[in-house]
């Protein structure tokens, strides 16, 4: 079932809170600044309201995700820095002695309860609204602009993605050991996706049993993104390099493959809407459509 609201948990630790996070920290003032609630009337109809047990609160859940992008980190090594980090868990309204989450649940938050939702204009809206209230905008003006996004696989294979993250891994490792060439398997022979996912696995299995890496976060961090590329986007890494995508052109002599973002913004330049196309799309055809959504 869906909770009605977020609250902290009592506790008689709360007041280091106050002590240790300084006013104008960022996690501090974001949870002030913004009314996240929100998001339960976003959700409500991705959730079950009469049956069940109670889910993990989705303003939670939403803001995990807020710190994932933020901070760059994996799942994993997302709730495990929500362990020890009190900005984290004050942001997160968790007790500074609460229990974290599994991590699998924030892949089942993104892909059950987050489907089909415009996060995009959400968060915009969102932000829009909090710029007037606290008087950061103030002009009348919008400004239409577009801008080249390449396609997240830019032209390159799944089995390139996956190289260039075991790579990452192996040269974290080898600063710290360069012996280790010896024992880590010997790369794929073949373009074959499946070979490059099994030499990953491989990978990750060598490291992970030698033992003497797994807590230093140069090599867990890398190690992590890997693991959760494999695991959770493997689906994603399966498709083709991104069939959406199209050829466009910036100039008569400069082109590009994947997307346009199309914004419209304040004086001030703060994105006020966006609508992303792709590539080949002209500018100004947008622009009744930017209009509309701010």
């Amino acid at each position: 079932m869906l909770p009605k609201q977020q609250s902290f948990l009592l506790s008689p630790y709360t007041e280091l809170y106050d002590v240790l996070i300084p006013k104008d920290h960022m996690l501090r003032r974001m949870d002030e600044l913004v009314d996240f609630s929100f998001v339960y009337e976003e959700l409500h109809d991705n959730y079950c309201h009469d049956n069940g047990r109670t889910a993990v609160d989705p303003v939670r859940m939403f803001k995990y995700l807020l710190l994932k992008s933020i901070f760059d980190l994996s799942d994993i090594d997302l709730v495990e820095r929500s362990k020890t980090d009190l900005s984290f868990k004050f942001f997160l309204h968790m007790a500074p002695e609460e229990a974290v989450m599994d991590p699998s649940l924030l892949t089942k938050f993104r892909k059950l309860r987050l489907k089909g939702m415009k996060l995009l204009d959400l968060l915009i809206g969102k932000t829009v609204e909090i710029a007037i209230e606290k008087g950061v905008i103030r002009s009348k003006s919008i400004i239409v602009d577009a801008t080249h996004t390449q396609a997240r696989y830019t032209q390159k294979t799944p089995q390139a993605v996956l190289r260039e993250r075991s790579k990452r891994l192996r040269k974290a490792i080898y600063t710290l050991d360069e012996s280790m060439k010896s024992k880590f398997p010997a790369k794929p022979a073949t373009d074959v996706l499946e070979d490059e996912i099994q030499y990953s696995q491989q990978l990750v299995a060598v490291i992970e049993q030698d033992g003497r890496f797994t807590g230093l976060p140069k090599v867990t961090e890398p190690l992590n993104l890997l693991k959760e590329t494999v695991t959770d986007d493997v689906e994603h890494l399966q498709t083709s390099a991104d069939p959406d995508a199209k050829m466009g052109h910036k100039s008569v002599d400069s082109s590009f493959f994947g997307y346009k973002t199309h914004i419209a913004m304040s004086e001030e330049r703060i994105i006020t809407a966006a609508t992303i196309t792709t590539g080949e799309k002209h500018d100004g055809k947008q622009l009744q459509t930017l209009i509309e959504k701010k």
